[in-house]
């Protein structure tokens, strides 16, 4: 894996846990946040952390943020201080721009200014959880867009002993099994006469309203 530097703005519980997934898995991170308190807690996990207003083009230059590869502005509930920070990120030539949104207004503004990514970390998370209750056999569900996922389904009785040719899911439902979980074992796009066992996890991939029929009638 190439080794990258990013810089996480905001280190409340959504730029903490990306400063320490970043970090375990070994990137360098600039960890950047007005409070000090909040600073200090991630000195020893990030490879630098600063206390500093993001709004103040000068300090980011000072900062030497353009060099690094990625930007992710976490800022919490301040739409202003995020949004200037990210039209500051912009201006200085920061080559990816990914930032957390409030709401889809928020959203908007981001992508006007030019944020290259907009994350609702509280809303799909949200989104997740409904559909993991509504269906006691959906384990996790991944939003690729407003009307495409990819789901996570654990395969009940009703489904064992079939092939994947048998129950012609692509032309029924028009989605796609790309991968079946087997115990330890993963078979990634799976032959048509692959048989179905209880207890399988088939990773689904198609437009929300066919995934919502197909765990309506098979499962």
């Amino acid at each position: 894996m190439v080794k990258k530097e990013f810089v996480v703005i905001g280190l409340g519980r959504f730029g903490g846990s990306i400063v320490r997934s970043l970090t375990d898995q070994g990137m360098e991170v600039m960890a950047i946040d007005q409070d000090e308190d909040k600073v200090n807690e991630f000195s020893s996990i990030a490879s630098h952390a600063v206390v500093a207003d993001s709004t103040d083009e000068s300090v980011l230059k000072s900062l030497g943020i353009r060099n690094f590869d990625h930007v992710i502005v976490a800022i919490g509930d301040d739409i202003q201080s995020s949004v200037l920070t990210t039209l500051m990120l912009k201006e200085i030539g920061v080559k990816k721009i990914t930032v957390k949104a409030q709401n889809d207004y928020h959203e908007k503004v981001l992508r006007k200014i030019g944020a290259n990514q907009v994350v609702h970390p509280e809303r799909d998370m949200g989104r997740r959880i409904a559909h993991n209750i509504i269906s006691n056999n959906v384990l996790d569900y991944l939003e690729l867009s407003d009307e495409h996922s990819i789901v996570e389904i654990v395969a009940s009785e009703h489904l064992s002993g079939n092939s994947l040719i048998d129950l012609d899911i692509r032309a029924q439902f028009g989605i796609n099994i790309v991968a079946i979980k087997r115990e330890k074992d993963i078979i990634v796009s799976p032959q048509a006469e692959e048989q179905i066992r209880v207890g399988d996890i088939l990773i689904v991939i198609g437009a929300d309203t066919d995934i919502n029929r197909f765990e309506k009638k098979v499962l």
